[in-house]
């Protein structure tokens, strides 16, 4: 049984920062899910079951976290005290949000293209390098977590949210053009 007072990143046995090794994190998972799945403790006294559950819950939630670099990168920022409100958050950069309207214009034509797919694949590559590029801006960021460079990282935030949305409707869409043939 572990502290659930620890952070994610102390969780994990990983040091605080956005770049993670990932198969490090996966296989530190499946080592925790060893010790503490409820299975193990079928047979345990009801307290010993409810805390291997709860375990198994913040284990989960900080995978989950730390996997993907929105949120581990929205949990740093509250690790550093500044609490960011997603859904009210929105970015500040008129340039990236005309540019979020044109892509969003790219995406629904890509419908009506001659060769949807073709098109759309082309406009899921852009929107992939443009979130690998925040990705990297990020950890840049996060190497010394001034005040200034938080709030670059929280603005940063508030992009990838907006490519990741854009993303997962263009997937959404190559489904839906790949379940009409």
């Amino acid at each position: 049984m572990f502290d659930l007072a620890k952070n994610y990143f102390e969780l994990f046995g990983l040091p605080v920062g956005f770049i993670i090794d990932g198969a490090e994190l996966v296989g530190r998972y499946r080592e925790l899910q060893r010790v503490v799945h409820p299975d193990r403790y079928a047979n345990a006294t009801e307290q010993e079951q409810r805390l291997s559950l709860q375990q198994t819950t913040r284990i989960n939630e900080a995978f989950e976290t730390l996997k993907n670099p929105v949120t581990r990168a929205q949990y740093l920022l509250s690790l550093h005290g500044i609490d960011m409100q997603a859904e009210k958050e929105t970015t500040r950069d008129t340039a990236f949000l005309m540019e979020q309207l044109q892509l969003r214009e790219e995406l629904e034509n890509a419908r009506y293209a001659e060769h949807p797919e073709d098109v759309l694949d082309e406009l899921m590559g852009r929107i992939s390098a443009m979130i690998r590029t925040l990705v990297a801006q990020m950890a840049i960021k996060f190497e010394d977590p001034s005040p200034p460079n938080l709030e670059a990282a929280r603005e940063t935030v508030r992009k990838m949210q907006f490519l990741n949305k854009l993303l997962s409707e263009a997937e959404s869409l190559e489904a839906e053009l790949e379940d009409m043939y």
